[in-house]
């Protein structure tokens, strides 16, 4: 099973080991005769290192809390058996058994143990010479807390993060880490225990570790809220994602995984019907950790549907596939709680896209010169297209946030989930241009297939805010690194989001945080716009970005590459693996248009070749739509159509013309002209835009010919063509076109 991270709308799962026993009692429960104990084993997480008030905050302390306030004071006690430094390995350089916090926690008799241990045996005293006795010991440490309580439920928890801001990161403790992770994982399985992750839930929250491996109380408290969540079952009731609501669009003609959340030990039923009459129903159950998937079967396009979830506790019967009876559980409040329901209604089947990038993504209907024609078209839509609208709650103009901005941005509530709504004027004027223009082809080219469109652009974000942090962490660590003030990024996106945060870096203010988070830092975005989406079955992903990124094309060239691997690992909602490998999620992307700046030639050109290269990647050429002094123009028409003639063409198999003249290859021919063949190039015309030069290596404007598909180029100071560019300008003129008007990309070759 895959996890989802549909943050912040509920914790990431976890998969977890179950031991199965006698069939649980769904009577009513005594009171204990004395509490219930719950033993927190561990190291200095567990223990509240760094916190300034460790007996008010440190996670143990939180659960306690947490657990008196659902169940009353006197029926479970805490005790916190941390202590700072140790290791799980017992021959490493403090093994947690050797310590006193090992003998008062074996002395404690816990009904529940909870184990947090791994995160020091990265050090390299330790794992390097020592992790073959990793498991081992392990189980010998459970079999100690049995021993004390042959009734002990053992928890174990896979480590909270180390982030690369550790002074080891890079040197062995990331790889480690992995490693261990894996090692607990497999100690779950074969001892039975239950596994708890502690990393998911927190690893999309560097703000909350001041030094990369101790979290500060906030961090603290969602350590206490996972755990508590582990131990009772209660993981907050029923929830989807948020993106699953009335008016969405589900894949046609595919079998379909939904997956969401709920308390544990309850049966899910989803049931689909139409006019009153149910189509499909599905069952599936809850783990331990409260995830749970619905596979419905596939569905030809058209609605309205209506679907229902509702979440019942399970009968008396069924518990034994949860927890045994030996486990002295104290959850009234779950085995009473009611069924609850979750209801998608004016559901269609069709297609689902994504539209995502910075500003020119973003620009508005009523912000571009066709606004006029555009709602137009949106008022005879209607049902037929659906869009939901992901703006940011801050828009990153030249401004310093409050404290609220601040806040919620940390808290990866940057975006506005503002639900489905049918094609109309009111909805269409302040979606997408490009994205709204793309679905309106698509709906008048597929008969009878509704188009779902998601927008979550943001102005000004940078390739690395929308890639996945573990992606970054293996691929490109150096980049999450001081990101603000290093030079990795543009320095216009550094600078204005060191403007944005200004109130929080000064220690003046009641925000003080040198770890505020912008929209701006790698893997932001990802973590707020994209993960809360889960394993969405996307049909495909159009794409506008590249503009805070030109400065440096071959860091691009990098990112963007991380960025399609990280997104269709993330949408890999092709559950079938055979028709998972011969289809991959097509991304068609924008390049950049004309506007006067010196970087963005070659950064076209280098776009150009990566839609060449990577996989199932197409790009649509903007250049003759551009303004030469404002990077969002307003002529966004043209570019969503040219975005859904590709689709058209590579998605859905259509015959017809999308993309403009390409250049096949450049050779010399007589009397020192060089020729250019191209592809896509009937009815070729072209006045301007192409230079060439000898060895020398200078340029200078070339006389154009047009035979068929070729161009003949010539110039009276260039004897022997050896480059030649094309549209080699910040702001361009030049004017390569088909018959059918699709324009040519900018391009530099060398002459074989």
């Amino acid at each position: 099973m895959r996890h989802n991270n549909f943050f912040p709308y509920f914790l990431a799962f976890a998969m977890c080991c179950l031991v199965s026993s006698s069939a649980w009692s769904a009577r009513k429960q005594k009171a204990p005769e004395r509490p219930l104990r719950v033993a927190c084993v561990g190291n200095s997480v567990t223990y509240g290192y760094g916190l300034a008030h460790r007996e008010r905050d440190a996670y143990p302390v939180r659960l306690q809390a947490m657990l008196d306030a659902t169940y009353g004071t006197g029926r479970y006690e805490v005790g916190n058996f941390g202590h700072s430094g140790s290791t799980l390995l017992s021959k490493g350089h403090r093994p947690y058994v050797n310590l006193p916090e090992f003998r008062q926690a074996m002395d404690f008799k816990a009904d529940w143990v909870v184990i947090h241990l791994g995160l020091n045996d990265t050090d390299p005293r330790n794992w390097p010479d020592w992790k073959e006795e990793f498991i081992p010991n392990y189980r010998a440490l459970i079999d100690s807390f049995c021993t004390a309580n042959p009734k002990a439920r053992i928890l174990i928890c896979k480590m909270t993060p180390i982030f690369d801001r550790h002074s080891r990161f890079q040197s062995g403790t990331r790889d480690w880490h992995a490693q261990i992770q894996k090692a607990i994982e497999q100690v779950a399985r074969g001892s039975g225990a239950q596994l708890i992750d502690l990393n998911t839930p927190l690893h999309s929250r560097p703000d909350l570790f001041p030094d990369a491996l101790h979290p500060n109380p906030e961090g603290a408290q969602i350590l206490a809220k996972t755990v508590y969540e582990a131990l009772t079952g209660d993981h907050g009731g029923l929830f989807l994602p948020p993106v699953y609501s009335s008016g969405m669009v589900l894949p046609r003609n595919e079998s379909l995984l939904i997956e969401g959340c709920a308390d544990a030990r309850r049966s899910i039923k989803a049931i689909l019907s139409r006019d009153g009459k149910v189509v499909e129903k599905c069952e599936a159950f809850t783990y331990a950790d409260g995830s749970w998937h619905i596979e419905l079967p596939e569905q030809q396009a058209g609605g309205p549907y209506t679907l229902t979830f509702t979440a019942a506790p399970l009968k008396p019967d069924q518990y034994r596939f949860y927890y045994p009876e030996k486990y002295p559980y104290l959850l009234e409040n779950l085995t009473k709680a009611k069924a609850q329901t979750l209801t998608i209604d004016n559901l269609y089947f069709g297609d689902l896209w994504l539209a995502s990038g910075q500003s020119n993504m973003e620009l508005r209907v009523d912000q571009c010169n066709t606004q006029e024609l555009d709602l137009s078209d949106a008022d005879r839509l209607g049902s037929r297209l659906h869009l939901y609208n992901m703006p940011a709650r801050a828009r990153t103009d030249a401004v310093e946030w409050d404290d609220s901005v601040l806040r919620y941005t940390n808290e990866l509530r940057h975006m506005d989930f503002q639900g489905w709504k049918n094609a109309s004027p009111e909805a269409v004027k302040s979606f997408s241009a490009v994205a709204f223009n793309f679905g309106r082809v698509l709906c008048d080219s597929l008969e009878d297939v509704p188009i779902g469109i998601i927008c979550n652009a943001v102005g000004g974000s940078t390739t690395e805010s929308w890639i996945d942090r573990s992606t970054l962490e293996w691929e490109f660590p150096n980049i999450l690194r001081d990101w603000r003030n290093g030079d990795f990024g543009q320095a216009w996106a550094r600078g204005r989001m060191s403007q944005n945060i200004a109130h929080a870096l000064n220690k003046e203010s009641s925000a003080y945080n040198i770890l505020q988070r912008h929209p701006y830092d790698p893997a932001y975005l990802f973590e707020a716009a994209i993960a809360p989406l889960g394993h969405l079955p996307l049909k495909g992903v159009l794409w506008y970005q590249g503009e805070s990124n030109a400065h440096n094309v071959e860091i691009h060239e990098r990112l963007f590459t991380l960025l399609e691997q990280s997104w269709r690992q993330q949408f890999a909602q092709r559950w079938n693996s055979e028709f998972h490998q011969k289809h991959s999620l097509p991304f068609y992307i924008v390049q950049l248009s004309s506007l006067s700046r010196p970087s963005w030639p070659a950064f076209r050109d280098s776009q150009r070749r990566l839609a060449q290269t990577l996989p199932d990647t197409w790009m649509a050429v903007t250049t003759d739509v551009g303004d030469a002094a404002d990077v969002h123009y307003r002529t966004k028409r043209p570019v969503g159509e040219r975005l859904a003639l590709l689709a058209l063409r590579h998605t859905y198999g259509h015959t017809l013309e999308s993309e403009g003249p390409t250049p096949h290859s450049a050779v010399r021919g007589q009397n020192h002209t060089l020729v250019l063949r191209f592809d896509h190039a009937d009815g070729l015309t072209c006045t301007r835009g192409f230079e060439i030069a000898d060895e020398n290596g200078l340029f200078y404007p070339a006389d154009i010919k047009i035979e068929g598909k070729k161009v003949l180029l010539s110039s009276p100071s260039v004897n022997n063509p050896a480059e030649v560019r094309y549209g080699w300008s910040g702001f361009t003129d030049a004017d390569l076109r088909n018959a059918q008007g699709l324009p040519a990309s900018t391009f530099r070759m060398d002459v074989e």
